[in-house]
């Protein structure tokens, strides 16, 4: 068997992408760790050390993890923004996958109507005070339903779903459908089951969507028992009296700089660990018009 030998502008360019990618890593990666070390860092050790990158692992302290996971108001902003992120990805997937499905249909009856009144507000945005307006008249401020309904579909999601349906063969629905199968049927038992990798792309999309859910939450939700993970970060980083979500005070073991850092690590750490379970589909779940076999 022979081998071509790679040429010298290939090599370069290999070169050149992977210095890319890790350049990205680091600008990623470090921050990050940066953010751990601090969250782990303890009282005495900032008062006489100098900050930096590394902390040898005897000396980390996570007292700062223990005051804010101990606390009601963290606990229940916790919940909050799982209670918001479980019920909009339910309710986004519900809306968004018979959507696409009809869409793709091309025998679907006005088709060509419905994909212009989906591009519509896709193009044109309605605007601020007509949004809250409707919100408003519906009755749902201060309560999650005004942070999950107004984003039902999200229409570049809608689209990216229609096309991957597109892409399936046609003579799989075919034959279902000559099997005395009807359209419900049809999505449930034959779309589905191939459709796992837009499934969990479009599911991992709108999961983070809520989960880091800030304007519409501090838009709608003047409740602060309602109030999810990103508005009490926001107030925890802006705080200048931290008993309000910590017991902290003179003998506390943990800085407030720690304590700062703990929160942040705390409410990325979901979709970093869940992110690379997903990652792998994420190539086959955005090729637009791709035909699985």
């Amino acid at each position: 068997m022979n081998y071509k030998t790679k040429s010298w502008d290939d090599v370069l360019f290999q070169g050149l992408v992977t210095g890319l990618l890790l350049s990205i890593l680091l600008i990623v990666i470090v921050p990050m760790w940066k953010v751990l070390i601090m969250s782990v860092t303890p009282l005495n050790y900032i008062n006489t050390q100098v900050l930096g990158l590394w902390l040898p692992l005897t000396k980390w302290s996570f007292e700062a993890y223990r005051q804010l996971l101990g606390h009601p108001a963290f606990i229940r902003a916790a919940s909050n923004s799982v209670v918001i992120t479980i019920s909009g990805v339910t309710i986004n997937m519900l809306l968004t996958v018979p959507f696409a499905y009809a869409l793709s249909n091309r025998e679907l009856p006005g088709r060509k109507l419905f994909i212009m009144m989906v591009m519509i507000p896709f193009l044109f945005n309605a605007g601020l005070i007509p949004t809250y307006l409707v919100v408003q008249k519906m009755g749902l401020v201060d309560t999650y339903w005004a942070v999950i309904l107004p984003g039902g579909i999200n229409i570049y999601n809608l689209l990216v779903m229609k096309s991957f349906f597109e892409g399936l063969p046609d003579e799989l629905k075919e034959a279902a459908r000559l099997d005395g199968a009807n359209e419900l049927q049809v999505l449930w038992y034959v779309i589905l089951p191939l459709s796992k990798p837009i499934l969990l792309t479009i599911g991992l999309f709108y999961a983070v969507g809520h989960w880091n859910e800030f304007f519409n939450a501090i838009l709608y939700l003047n409740d602060a028992k309602l109030q999810p993970l990103p508005i009490l970060l926001r107030n925890i980083l802006l705080a200048a009296n931290m008993n309000e979500y910590v017991e902290y005070n003179a003998f506390s073991s943990a800085s407030v700089q720690a304590i700062k850092a703990a929160s942040v690590f705390i409410t990325m750490l979901p979709m970093v660990l869940i992110y690379p379970w997903v990652q792998k589909y994420f190539t086959k779940g955005t090729l637009l018009g791709g035909v699985k076999q």
